[in-house]
């Protein structure tokens, strides 16, 4: 049975759909990430892996968008 973790996080500084795809990209080269769900509006981040992620390895993959987790 394959346990997956699902996390949440803000993104500050999207202000377009050309962001969210940078963001979705960065994130989605994280090891063990499934699913990346970006909300334009919010800012939320939605991740999908296969087990509990390094919060600081979604942190380099946002800023190497080029945005910040708030």
């Amino acid at each position: 049975m394959s346990r997956t973790s699902t996390s949440t996080y803000t993104v500050t500084g999207m202000t377009c759909e050309h962001c969210v795809a940078s963001v979705t990209e960065e994130v989605q080269e994280i090891p063990g990430v499934e699913n990346v769900a970006v909300d334009l509006a919010t800012g939320a981040v939605t991740v999908t892996s296969a087990e509990s992620l390094d919060d600081a390895a979604v942190a380099a993959a946002v800023e190497e968008a080029g945005y910040s987790l708030a």
